[in-house]
């Protein structure tokens, strides 16, 4: 890929995003430009060869895509910051802030250039984000250099933007519940015998294992779960109980109050 890309907003997601463009090979260091108020640390990243500043303009103009990587409440001072700069038959404008719907951005920098609203994870720190996709006045080109870069980072889906606020709740809230149910999975390891250290790399691990199955067989949970419940045995006695407690349930209450709460506060 030839394109330059600007990340503003160089604070942990935007440095993620850029520590990982550069490990895969995706974009050469000197077609990467990233900024911040506090370039400091941001040095990291120049010593690898990325151009840093203070100067989000400067970058705008540098760069054929711009990722937007700020905080909900700057978004509008950056975005009238930008305009005059921007150049809808050069440009990309990528979203990856919390919140903010494609028709916000509209707004302020109208409505020709094109435009793609992002939702990661924090797993994007370690290249294993999912990422959710949606684009406005995009052609197949754009969407497929988009796509691919994220791709670089974890996986993706693209999805209407309607379904964002689900998304956020699915992938990225859903980060909290998998931890909570490791941290359980811990837990019960030593209540049974292990040391903390020796049960939280087994159950890490049989999560990313059984995780790692889904995503490259394609098949369901069930599928998989029937593969280890023989009959009176231990696996389904114990999934039993869990159910008698109101494992599934409260997950699906907890997934679906949080999908509310997102909605009340909009």
């Amino acid at each position: 890929m030839n394109k330059k890309l600007a990340i503003i907003g160089g604070g942990n997601l935007g440095a993620a995003m850029a520590e990982g463009l550069i490990n895969s090979g995706f974009i050469l260091p000197e077609h990467l430009i990233v900024t911040k108020r506090n370039i400091e640390s941001l040095k990291p990243l120049e010593e690898k060869g990325v151009i840093i500043s203070d100067d989000n303009t400067a970058a705008v103009k540098y760069a054929d895509c711009i990722i937007l990587a700020v905080k909900p409440f700057q978004i509008k001072e950056v975005l009238t910051q930008l305009k005059p700069s921007l150049n809808e038959k050069r440009h990309v404008l990528v979203s990856v802030v919390t919140g903010v719907w494609i028709k916000d951005i509209r707004e302020i920098v109208g409505n020709q250039i094109a435009l793609f609203r992002v939702m990661p994870n924090t797993a994007i720190a370690i290249q294993q984000s999912m990422t959710c996709i949606c684009a406005s006045e995009a052609d197949q080109d754009q969407l497929l250099y988009v796509t691919s870069l994220f791709n670089q980072l974890g996986k993706t889906v693209n999805i209407d933007e309607k379904l964002m606020d689900a998304a956020t709740v699915l992938g990225a809230c859903g980060t909290a519940y998998a931890m909570r149910y490791i941290r359980a999975n811990i837990q019960g390891g030593i209540e049974i015998g292990f040391s903390a250290s020796v049960a939280s790399l087994i159950a890490a691990q049989t999560v990313k294992g059984a995780a790692e199955l889904l995503l490259t067989k394609n098949t369901h949970p069930e599928q998989e779960i029937d593969k280890v419940t023989t009959p009176k045995g231990c696996t389904i006695a114990g999934l039993n109980e869990m159910e008698h407690q109101g494992f599934s349930s409260s997950l699906i209450k907890g997934i679906v109050t949080s999908y509310k709460k997102i909605v009340q506060d909009m």
